[in-house]
């Protein structure tokens, strides 16, 4: 398992991102955490292009600890190192309960309200915890969340 850009991510994550950073049309980036039984391998996860296929998979949403829309959602550009990348702020669950966790997937949500078939899942996150009823912090990394750069 690991951090990755999903096949429907891939050129155009950043795009999403500088959409949610800009609010147009009310869009938003949204954390949708699933748990850790029942987790689709990678390559599996990676190909679903919306987050209702995803969950009519076998991956089940961990739905006690709930979704979280991303704030200071913040695209990067960087012409001196050929790349792009956005980040966000922190995600903070506050006495934090249910079965244990897998991965984080940071979906787009156009509307802000979309249903499961509007959010297109971008990244998916490894996210392995036990919720025990403390706070739990997902810390967003030096790098941000997703970097698009040329190959070398």
């Amino acid at each position: 398992m690991a951090d990755l850009v999903t096949n429907l991510g891939k050129g155009r994550h950043v795009y999403y991102a500088a959409q949610a950073q800009a609010g147009t049309g009310g869009a938003v980036m949204r954390a949708v955490v699933l748990e850790a039984a029942g987790l689709e391998a990678d390559d599996a996860l990676q190909d679903y292009d919306t987050l209702a296929a995803l969950l009519a998979g076998a991956s089940n949403e961990q739905t006690t600890m709930g979704r979280k829309a991303l704030t200071g959602v913040t695209v990067t550009v960087d012409d001196a190192g050929n790349k792009a990348s956005w980040t966000a702020g922190d995600l903070v669950w506050t006495d934090a309960t249910g079965n244990a966790t897998g991965k984080i997937v940071i979906c787009y949500d156009p509307t802000g309200a979309g249903t499961d078939a509007d959010l297109l899942p971008l990244t998916l996150h490894d996210f392995a915890v036990t919720p025990d009823g403390t706070s739990i912090t997902a810390s967003v990394g030096a790098d941000g969340i997703a970097v698009s750069e040329n190959p070398a």
